[in-house]
């Protein structure tokens, strides 16, 4: 008998805190302060953003300095080629 009021009590006291929770959550109050924590929301992606675009152009940047650097790199090496190829055979009509 006593485990049924229990019971009875914690339903009770259940329906009661869930009313006055959804009129909490439905006040005008509250949705002042939802709206505050989505517009922080907003502005925190606004910065995210930003910050993403930022890192992009400057990763954009990198990656076009490397590939100057090794365009330039392999000019020299072909040039280095050339220049041996030409050394090598200036050298194979001396001997000849």
């Amino acid at each position: 008998m006593m485990k049924q009021y229990v019971r009875l009590a914690c339903f009770v006291g259940g329906a009661l805190f869930g009313s006055v929770g959804l009129r909490l959550l439905a006040s005008s109050d509250a949705k002042r302060a939802y709206t505050h924590a989505a517009a922080a929301g907003l502005r925190m992606k606004d910065a995210v953003m930003e910050t993403v675009t930022t890192v992009q152009e400057e990763a954009a940047d990198i990656l076009a300095s490397a590939r100057d650097i090794n365009e330039a790199r392999a000019a020299a090496q072909a040039e280095c080629a050339v220049e041996d190829s030409a050394g090598d055979a200036a050298v194979g009509t001396e001997d000849a």
